[in-house]
């Protein structure tokens, strides 16, 4: 129902599948800046390991790592590799949650299609999305804003099963 209680219309149900598409998309390049930004950092942190070994020159076959380079540097080193693991760990997550979004969006801009070439009664298009959403958790990816799910589930109208 929209908010002066009418029906809403295939298109404007169609509208809302790409606002959601959009809305996805731009979180996907949000959190991909996010990743470039990580890459950056453990490129940083991985140039700034050579040349810190490079000034310390390399241990010879006689001399052990922690002699030639001290205790100190030794876990300085050891601290810093578990750091750049730990923002490689992140960069992966963030990968993973990119794809994610992506294909919720692509689900959505299917269903936008099907929703105006297949379906003819609104009730069927709403329940279709409704459906659609539930059976892809969308509400997990929308913080900010309600789905048509949520808004369903909270106006007491029946939802397909």
């Amino acid at each position: 129902m929209t908010d002066d209680g009418g029906q809403l219309t295939i298109p404007e149900l169609a509208e809302y599948c790409r606002t959601q598409a959009g809305l996805l998309s731009g979180r996907v390049q949000t959190i991909g800046e996010e990743a470039d930004d990580l890459l950056d950092e453990i490129d940083e942190d991985i140039a700034g390991m050579r040349t810190r070994l490079a000034d310390q020159g390399a241990p010879t076959a006689a001399e052990p790592p922690a002699t030639a380079a001290g205790e100190d540097d030794v876990e300085d080193l050891e601290q810093l590799e578990e750091e750049l693991q730990t923002k490689q760990a992140l960069v992966e997550a963030k990968q993973t949650r990119m794809e994610l979004f992506q294909d919720l969006a692509a689900g959505y801009v299917e269903l936008a299609e099907e929703l105006e070439t297949d379906l003819d009664d609104w009730q069927a298009a709403l329940d279709r999305v409704v459906s659609f959403e539930r059976d892809a958790d969308a509400p997990a990816y929308f913080d900010e804003r309600e789905t048509l799910l949520e808004a369903v589930a909270t106006s007491g109208d029946s939802t397909p099963d």
